[in-house]
């Protein structure tokens, strides 16, 4: 009897080791959510970057969850070239997505190669639900619901607006790629903005950098820059906490950047730091990808960047053509340079290229006959801070340093230090000290203009110049208009865009 007991016994422990490696065999790894949550023109300056007379708990105990860096160089100074480069993990000056807001008509129309797919589209075939809580804003021409799960058409120019994802119904979602648009800087343009600011900040606090006066409309506008932030981190907190309520925190990794530096003078659309320079906190609350916690990175990363690190979280494999690079696996390379390129800008014409390493800055300006402080959109809207720049120079009560931005004619290079001049104030491009750095960056630059066939040096077509004038009229004013107010003479100015019939980039 006991040798039958002892054969029955070793049967069950067999049978129950067969079905336990079964049962691991057959259980796949859990796919990671990757939620990326997307701030407008947002500096870092929040508490874990520094800024102290600020409070901003929830972005810091993001931080405290995961990995910050301090050096992320955005693609572009402006939302949608950025972004169409971020959503890519491709320059877009790479496929002619380079000029803000192209691509925003049948008539203007900008394809992506047949080779390429979006980050979400990568996401979709691997069988994540993708969604885009607020703008899309891509220079180019798509299916929305071959990005995204949600359908809904959006503002013909900023690709904004629409149903979203409520947050608490992501739990039957999942695995989902998310992205939450935020409205980071320009909160300062939603309804009672100061009211919503439980501490403004005190505004005798605010130090400006030297390029700027310090003059009470400056130091407004900085002060409700860091005001926008506050409001921002609630809604962050927001954001976790549902997402925490809804059992989704404990398997979501979470990118929190903005598109480009905030709005102010050699910020937005500039390759300055201020421009092209933003917060860039990752955290795992999966505690299996990323292991580390609290730790700053000094590192170059690249906006390019993020959409191929996201695949790599998934274990989704990273397509050949894509031109940025995982950051964040096992042994990955450090960046040795950054590429920033600034195009066209609504009605405002311009080509400048930029190379960040880890201690300079170049910058090629290639349109010398027209000076930094050309007339933008931010002239247009009677923006106070610019009308207080532009009156202060036409006074002469800038200084010789801030005097420089104001400049009518502009050197074509500029080399700075940044250890020693992180304002980039000092051009050392005419300093014979410094003539290896800048034959180095130049070269960098210009062997990455002929590999990557940058589409900035060639004409823009003239359906997406059309599409400018016919929104900004006679605001248009460089010479590149000049042939087309002749041609199209009831043109400038007619809001043609509006007629639904001319919508290409977003489907219903």
């Amino acid at each position: 009897m006991n040798f039958f007991k002892n054969v029955i016994l070793l049967l069950i422990i067999a049978s129950t080791l067969v079905l336990n490696a079964c049962s691991s065999v057959s259980k796949p790894d859990k796919k990671p959510n990757v939620l990326w949550i997307v701030l407008e023109d947002t500096a870092p300056l929040m508490g874990c970057y520094g800024t102290e007379i600020i409070s901003t708990p929830n972005i810091d105990n993001l931080a405290k969850e995961g990995l910050t860096f301090t050096n992320a160089i955005m693609p572009a100074p402006v939302c949608s070239a950025s972004r169409s480069s971020m959503i890519t993990g491709v320059m877009s000056t790479t496929f002619g997505g380079h000029n803000h807001h192209s691509a925003r008509t049948k008539e203007s129309a900008i394809y992506l190669p047949e080779y390429m797919k979006t980050i979400p589209e990568l996401f979709k075939d691997a069988g994540y639900f993708t969604f885009n809580n607020g703008k899309d804003d891509y220079n180019f021409t798509y299916n929305r619901s071959d990005l995204y799960t949600q359908k809904h058409r959006a503002h013909p120019l900023y690709g904004k607006g629409g149903v979203r994802i409520p947050l608490d119904s992501l739990s039957s979602k999942t695995p989902f790629f998310g992205q939450i648009q935020l409205d980071g800087g320009k909160e300062i343009f939603n309804g009672n903005f100061e009211g919503r600011v439980k501490t403004p900040v005190d505004r005798s606090l605010i130090k400006l950098p030297p390029y700027l006066p310090n003059n009470p409309v400056i130091i407004e506008e900085y002060a409700n820059h860091l005001d926008a932030i506050q409001i921002t981190d609630e809604i962050l907190g927001n954001i976790i906490e549902k997402l925490k309520e809804n059992g989704l925190l404990e398997n979501t990794i979470v990118f929190f950047f903005s598109d480009h530096g905030m709005r102010l003078t050699r910020h937005k659309q500039f390759l300055y730091e201020g421009g092209i320079k933003v917060p860039l906190i990752i955290a795992d609350f999966t505690k299996s990808k990323i292991t580390k916690s609290g730790e700053v990175f000094e590192g170059l990363v690249s906006g390019i960047d993020f959409g191929p690190s996201s695949l790599a979280l998934a274990g989704i494999a990273i397509p050949e053509y894509i031109e940025g690079q995982d950051f964040l696996s096992k042994g990955a390379k450090e960046r040795e340079y950054v590429i920033s390129t600034r195009d066209r800008c609504d009605f405002t014409i311009d080509r400048i290229r930029s190379v960040r390493s880890k201690d300079f800055k170049y910058i090629k300006n290639f349109m010398l006959d027209r000076p930094y402080t050309q007339p933008t959109y931010m002239d247009v809207d009677g923006i106070a801070f610019v009308k207080t720049m532009n009156e202060l120079n036409r006074d002469n009560k800038l200084d010789s340093i801030q005097k420089i931005f104001f400049a009518k004619d502009r050197i074509s290079e500029e080399l700075y230090d940044l250890k020693n001049d992180p304002y980039e104030i000092h051009n050392l491009a005419l300093d014979p000290k410094y003539a290896s750095e800048l034959k180095k960056h130049a070269d960098i630059l210009e062997n990455w203009i002929k590999e990557t066939d940058d589409k900035g040096q060639y004409p823009e077509n003239e359906e997406n110049l059309k599409l400018m004038l016919g929104i900004w009229g006679d605001n248009a004013t460089n010479p590149e208009f000049d042939a087309l107010k002749v041609k199209y003479p009831d043109l400038a100015g007619s809001q043609f865009w509006l007629k639904s019939e001319h919508w290409g980039a977003i489907e219903n």
